[in-house]
């Protein structure tokens, strides 16, 4: 909705407002801008679409997901390179339905810019070596998966890790 930096912008003037109410005796007026300052800071470290995005592809709605991330014009000014990362990331979900060589291109974008949860560095590691299984590149499909086994720490993905093992044995 707003700019990176301008969120930045709202925050200074509503902490510098905090400390004038806090000069002027009002503390509990200076706490509730504190907090509501607090709100600006978040956004900027977590996009606000980026939240929403997820929260339509917790409910499996690709197209309600797609929707939300159209509404992101330029992404490289408007998000942080994790958001950007993250952006990539849910745009490989989406395309991976339909369009794998679109996909993979998004899948390789966000593990460059970064994704900050090793779960979804895994998903995407995991989602590009099953895109180059079915490319047919056994080598290069190997070692994203050993590499996504080594990110699941929480052994969320093991099964979906040890059928695709299966499956390499097959090809």
């Amino acid at each position: 909705m707003f700019n990176k930096n301008l969120k930045l912008v709202i925050a200074a003037l509503i902490i510098a407002y905090a400390v004038y109410q806090f000069i002027e005796g009002n503390i509990g007026n200076g706490i509730s801008l504190l907090l509501l300052s607090s709100i600006f800071i978040f956004l900027y470290f977590r996009n606000e679409i980026i939240l929403l995005s997820f929260l339509r592809m917790r409910k499996q709605d690709l197209a309600g997901t797609e929707k939300w991330l159209s509404k992101i014009k330029n992404p490289e000014a408007a998000l942080t390179v994790k958001q950007q990362g993250y952006f990539n990331y849910l745009h490989g979900i989406i395309n991976s339905q339909t369009n794998l060589t679109k996909a993979e291109k998004f899948f390789k974008k966000a593990i460059k810019l970064g994704l900050t949860m090793d779960y979804d560095l895994a998903m995407a590691k995991l989602s590009l070596a099953g895109i180059a299984m079915q490319k047919r590149r056994k080598r290069e499909a190997t070692t994203l998966l050993s590499e996504a086994k080594k990110l699941d720490k929480n052994k969320m993905l093991a099964d979906q890790i040890k059928m695709m093992q299966q499956q390499m044995k097959k090809i």
